[in-house]
């Protein structure tokens, strides 16, 4: 096969941990039909055996200018045939993982508010510092602990993982209101959501991939658009919510509306792929991985990304209220930078199936850069620049979010992809 396009995502290597195929050899036969035979290759005095039989790739044509090479999924690395890449049963894993993706990231999204509303009432006396660890212990546990449900997943598939997150994150939500000290939160909000996330995220992302080859980018991003659009809806939602019923009916309110997306998704996500034996020692870190190189330099861009990427989500809210802005303007703020994220999500997936995933990523995170250089840090009490900032930074770091896990995709088997997602993302969260 043909190929005469080579751009940065040809480093991916698409299945490259693939032991090759031996190429059968088999006896032509003593006698071949009459039919069969060539006259080109027989005669009466002199006979000619027929050429042997060769196992080889068809010549494709080469890719089409502007076509990133790799996402042209070659048939002979892992069987075009066997991926849907749409219908009725792919999407609605797609619209599984979107209402579970909602209920996880809908809420992480949602945490400039929380550490807003402690910091001035429950935590009062506390530091901003103090009440950031809540969150960072809960968003710590949501992407380490995936370390053991990737193989789980890979092995017993989404059932039970999904329903036990569920649970868990719905549990957190509703007793978040009876909290009133420090450790009633880091029990309910750190402890149980986090594990509630971990749950239900490595088998939304990694279900996508059992359906999904050529147009993996653009349906992680449709699902991943969830969690922006959670962030939108539940801060606004809470600012109506607090003032009329009180924080505690509040938290219930959007215990509630996790029920009804958690309950969709446990009827939709489902995996493709054969299950596999389960071994015990497969929940132990797979460093193994990091001898290849490729992986372990995106392992470590990602890192640096979530470690950059959470802190303006988390603290936007804190530092508009700072800087003079009212407390409504803060729930806002933080719904703009998520409207932002929308976008970036759904069309960052789209164009990355086109130009290449690695291509766009590089792309988005020097726009993540820029914001924060630019806007971010002269902003100071300008409403109107911190407005663009929100909106762009949003933008550019959806598009990070939804394109980091599409990266680790191409470097394994699909029946993989879950144990490649989670030993990546178990070192990302120390960021």
């Amino acid at each position: 096969m043909s190929r005469e396009i080579i751009n940065a995502e040809d480093t991916c290597l698409i299945y490259r941990h693939d032991a090759p195929i031996p190429t059968p050899q088999p006896h032509p036969p003593a006698d071949p039909p009459h039919h069969l035979q060539h006259p080109a290759l027989t005669s009466s005095d002199h006979p000619v055996s027929p050429p042997p039989f060769r196992n080889e790739k068809p010549e494709q044509a080469p890719n089409p200018p502007g076509t990133a090479a790799t996402n042209n999924a070659d048939p002979y690395d892992e069987g075009v045939e066997k991926f849907p890449e749409g219908g009725a049963r792919a999407w609605s894993v797609t619209a599984g993982s979107f209402c579970a993706l909602f209920a996880v990231f809908g809420v992480i999204n949602t945490t400039a508010v929380f550490q807003e509303y402690f910091s001035s009432h429950q935590l009062r006396g506390y530091s901003p510092g103090q009440i950031g660890w809540i969150f960072s212990l809960s968003l710590f546990l949501t992407f380490f602990c995936g370390n053991p449900i990737g193989p789980l997943f890979d092995a017993k598939g989404p059932r039970g993982l999904v329903v036990a997150g569920s649970g868990f994150l719905i549990l957190s939500m509703m007793l978040l209101g009876e909290c009133t000290k420090y450790w009633h939160f880091f029990l309910v909000y750190s402890i149980l959501n986090g594990l509630g996330g971990c749950l239900l995220n490595v088998p939304a992302i990694a279900s996508i991939g059992h359906f999904f080859l050529a147009k993996r980018g653009n349906a992680t991003g449709i699902a991943m658009t969830s969690g922006s659009l959670g962030g939108i809806v539940f801060p606004l939602m809470l600012q109506r919510l607090i003032p009329t019923v009180g924080f505690a009916w509040a938290t219930r309110i959007l215990g509630f509306i996790l029920v009804a997306l958690l309950v969709v998704a446990n009827l939709l996500i489902r995996s493709r792929l054969p299950r596999k034996k389960y071994e015990a020692a497969s929940v132990l870190p797979a460093f193994v991985v990091f001898k290849d190189p490729i992986f372990s330099l995106i392992t470590l861009g990602i890192f640096l990304l979530e470690w950059g990427i959470f802190v303006p989500i988390t603290y936007i809210t804190s530092y508009a209220v700072y800087h003079g802005a009212s407390s409504a303007f803060g729930f806002q703020i933080l719904a703009l930078l998520n409207t932002g994220s929308v976008i970036g999500r759904a069309l960052a997936g789209w164009l990355a199936d086109m130009f290449g995933r690695l291509n766009m990523l590089i792309l988005t995170v020097a726009l993540c850069v820029i914001a924060n250089l630019a806007l971010w840090l002269p902003a100071g009490d300008s409403k109107p620049l911190l407005i663009v900032f929100a909106l762009l930074f949003g933008f550019a770091s959806g598009s990070n979010l939804s394109l980091a896990p599409v990266c680790v995709g191409q470097l394994c088997k699909t029946e993989n992809y879950g144990r490649y997602y989670s030993t990546c993302w178990m070192m990302c969260s120390f960021g």
